[in-house]
């Protein structure tokens, strides 16, 4: 199994938790974003992911997945312990709304792509380039912040999917000099996560290409 990725993606992050809470360790292949105007775009990495994005999963029979909510949903399927998702089918989409608050509303709008294209293509100096990332992680964040619990992780006792998209988001805010005072609930739960082996060893410093 490879997993091509690049250390500060939100979504290679939230997916190399995910692997890392189901205790799969896959053979980990850097794809730069930047570097040489980003290796996701070269001809090479498209045979890999057609989309041209981070992360994809190659299995070990050569097949590859890609798009981090497919792919974490590949793992809760085939390594079904320990779940990231509750019994419950009404707990088990309270925790899938914050993923997807996090994976649909907030991330999308400061990727690499959409802050190029203010950059290059539309000319906005980096003050509004900053307003805009913080304008909409803190209205997502608000959303959670009512969301989430008042104890423990974001839903409970242990760190499940709603954790895993959680904690790459506040590592994003915190990149982009995002307040995080109004967002208690997010922040102890966030610092609880962090503390876990799992996250730690997922971290973005501590990957191969980190830098």
């Amino acid at each position: 199994m490879k997993l091509y990725g690049y250390w500060r993606s939100t979504s290679s992050y939230r997916l190399r938790l995910a692997l890392a809470l189901k205790g799969v360790v896959p053979d980990q292949v850097p794809v730069h974003l930047v570097r040489d105007g980003g290796e996701h775009r070269g001809e090479a990495y498209r045979r890999i992911n057609p989309q041209g994005r981070v992360p994809s999963l190659a299995l070990a029979d050569g097949r590859v997945l890609i798009q981090s909510p497919a792919i974490i949903e590949y793992l809760e399927e085939v390594y079904p312990e320990p779940p990231l998702l509750p019994a419950d089918p009404v707990a088990r989409a309270q925790v899938r709304a914050v993923a997807a608050i996090i994976g649909c509303d907030i991330h999308p709008l400061h990727n690499v792509g959409p802050l190029n294209h203010l950059r290059r293509d539309l000319g906005r100096p980096e003050e509004e380039v900053g307003a805009w990332i913080g304008r909409w992680i803190s209205e997502g964040f608000t959303a959670i912040e009512a969301l989430i619990g008042d104890e423990g992780y974001c839903f409970g006792a242990g760190p499940g999917l709603a954790d895993v998209y959680l904690v790459p988001q506040v590592y994003a805010a915190r990149r982009f000099a995002v307040p995080l005072e109004p967002f208690p609930r997010i922040t102890r739960a966030s610092s609880l996560a962090e503390a876990h082996p799992a996250f730690q060893a997922a971290h973005p410093s501590r990957q191969p290409d980190a830098e």
